[in-house]
């Protein structure tokens, strides 16, 4: 296939030094140089699960966290009597 393939100068340069790096020709350097980024594309990143640091917040002040209306009562005593 034949194209027309405008370069970033910064990427120009990175091909240029690989092509002279490797002996090869432009064509062969951009070849290679899309071969091996669309395989890094297509390969599956693999991420590191998120891991969070647990700590001790000390026992819960409450006894029974089912029923919202009983803490809220509860919470409601607690700042009254501050």
């Amino acid at each position: 296939m034949r194209t027309t393939l405008t370069l970033d100068d910064d990427v120009a340069a990175q091909l240029e030094a690989f092509r002279a790096k490797e002996d090869l020709t432009l064509k062969q350097a951009v070849n290679s140089a899309l071969r091996r980024g669309l395989m890094e594309l297509s390969r599956p990143r693999v991420r590191k699960p998120f891991r969070t640091k647990p700590i001790d917040m000390g026992r819960c002040r409450i006894p029974n966290l089912d029923n919202i209306a009983e803490v809220l009562a509860e919470l409601d005593n607690e700042s009254s009597r501050r």
